[in-house]
């Protein structure tokens, strides 16, 4: 069943169109993923979603909820992490936790949120002392509060370090086991590939694909590619003869072989009979980022 029904969204400000006809649903129990680079539309999709913006065409139903119109009974059921959210500097890590539990009828046993998130220790730190790790847990605590049915999370972790950035993540996944459904916006390709079992992508304000991680990238091309640094000069003929290989060219001292099907058997076992060392070698296969330049005609700038 589809927890989030997005049809035909159109959002302006002014003469830009953000959202351009923008159409996607997300099951219940799904971590829907929406990636993009900046400036795409992401943020702008989500609000409407929120109830924060006002869309100027197209629909939205969130648990058969219009968010506009029943906004109040809406906030009941969706959490959501912001893209840029602050608290007061003193205030406490309890003292928001308390307030925003007092905003739901229904509120999850904040001690215990904190607990999960790791937070517990914190309870009593005003959020001015905070690393940039916890303001994001505790933001995820903050809309986690409420016992939703979907936690929109945006840009959730923008600024973090590498280390932090995994932590999230693992939170993320233990959401998702708690039964919530979960709308993640992100520019980040390794964040959308690990943790998103669909995921739609835009690009200046329009609906380009929406599919799996797998799905995406197997649109892209089954070509493989073989880079590595050979002990003695290796005559390109001996490698193009190959059945599995397309194409084979010089990268900074190294080969980089490309092609198909058991490209790496054939390849190395051409260069053992020739004694030729393959140094260095690595196997590269197409990626989420690659697909995403397929799809857009560009890289996003992380």
């Amino acid at each position: 069943m589809a927890i989030i029904e997005v049809d035909g969204l159109v959002k302006r400000y002014g003469e830009h169109t953000a959202v351009d006809d923008v159409s996607f649903a997300v099951d219940e129990g799904e971590i829907f993923g929406i990636l993009g680079p900046n400036g795409a539309g992401k943020t702008t999709t989500v609000e409407s979603v929120e109830g924060l913006r006002r869309p100027d065409a197209g629909t939205v139903r969130v648990c058969g909820l219009d968010p506009r119109r029943d906004a109040g009974e809406l906030k009941q059921l969706l959490g959501a992490q912001l893209q840029e959210s602050e608290l007061p500097d003193k205030l406490r890590v309890g003292e928001a936790m308390e307030l925003y539990s007092s905003f739901y009828r229904e509120p999850a046993d904040w001690r215990q949120l904190l607990d999960v998130l790791g937070l517990a220790g914190k309870r009593d730190a005003q959020f001015r002392r905070l690393s940039g790790g916890q303001k994001q847990r505790l933001s995820i605590a903050l809309a986690l509060v409420g016992s939703p049915r979907v936690a929109v999370l945006d840009e959730l972790t923008t600024g973090l370090d590498p280390q932090a950035r995994r932590d999230a993540w693992d939170l993320i996944e233990g959401i998702r086991a708690r039964g919530v459904t979960i709308l993640l916006v992100t520019h980040f390709m390794a964040e959308a590939e690990r943790l998103c079992d669909r995921i739609a992508v835009i690009d200046s304000g329009k609906l380009v694909a929406i599919d799996t991680p797998a799905g995406l990238v197997s649109t892209v091309d089954d070509m493989q590619r073989i880079r590595f640094r050979p002990s003695t000069p290796v005559d390109h003929a001996l490698l193009t003869s190959l059945p599995e290989v397309s194409a084979v060219e010089h990268a900074g001292g190294q080969l980089v072989v490309t092609g198909t099907g058991n490209l790496l058997h054939a390849v190395t076992s051409v260069l053992a009979r020739n004694q030729v060392v393959a140094a260095e070698l690595r196997m590269e296969q197409s990626t989420l980022d690659d697909a995403f330049v397929a799809l857009t005609g560009r890289k996003i700038d992380t």
